[in-house]
């Protein structure tokens, strides 16, 4: 007979599943993140930043050479490589994963440094030292949907970590010999 429907021990059959969901993710957000960089330069460029809340979120546009809270703005070409590492890794590890809480947040990491990627490749001033598009001010930071996707991707992998819950999937019971 089959498996109960209520056992949420992985299978070999869901884990094919899962890798396909985290690329289609991970693409997504790709896709969401690029066209929306492209609007912010079409629309922001040359302008005030944009209220959203009041001077809480805001829409700015700046180009960012370096990494987070533009740390290393005279290394875009390291982070060029650290960026290309994280995606390589990213991959590799997340084709194992059996948990659709894994591959969530594997597909956002995956996004989110895939397409710092290919803004370090292919935007001015030239390849692998491209500046990386923020357009979203929040306080004290401006980032873009990435970042955020990043955040959100890192967090959950933290949140898994601590809760112990396995790349494979939930535990399985101890079933009596």
């Amino acid at each position: 007979m089959g498996q109960p429907a209520d056992d949420r021990t992985a299978s070999p059959s869901r884990t094919p599943r899962l890798f396909p969901m985290l690329l289609a993710l991970a693409a997504g957000l790709v896709a969401v993140d690029q066209l929306t960089k492209w609007w912010a330069v079409a629309a922001l460029t040359g302008r005030a930043p944009i209220d959203v809340i009041g001077e809480l979120l805001r829409l700015r546009l700046t180009y960012n050479p370096g990494a987070a809270f533009s740390l290393g703005t005279e290394y875009t070409w390291v982070l060029t490589l650290f960026a290309a590492v994280a995606v390589v890794v990213i991959a590799y590890v997340a084709r194992r994963v059996a948990s659709r809480a894994w591959a969530v947040g594997f597909g956002l990491m995956l996004g989110g440094a895939f397409t710092h990627l290919l803004d370090r490749l292919f935007r001015e001033p030239g390849f692998a030292r491209g500046h990386v598009v923020d357009f979203i001010d929040y306080g004290p930071f401006v980032g873009n949907v990435a970042d955020i996707a990043l955040v959100v991707g890192v967090a959950l992998i933290i949140v898994l970590n601590l809760r112990n819950i396995p790349m494979n999937g939930p535990a399985a019971e101890a079933t009596p010999a």
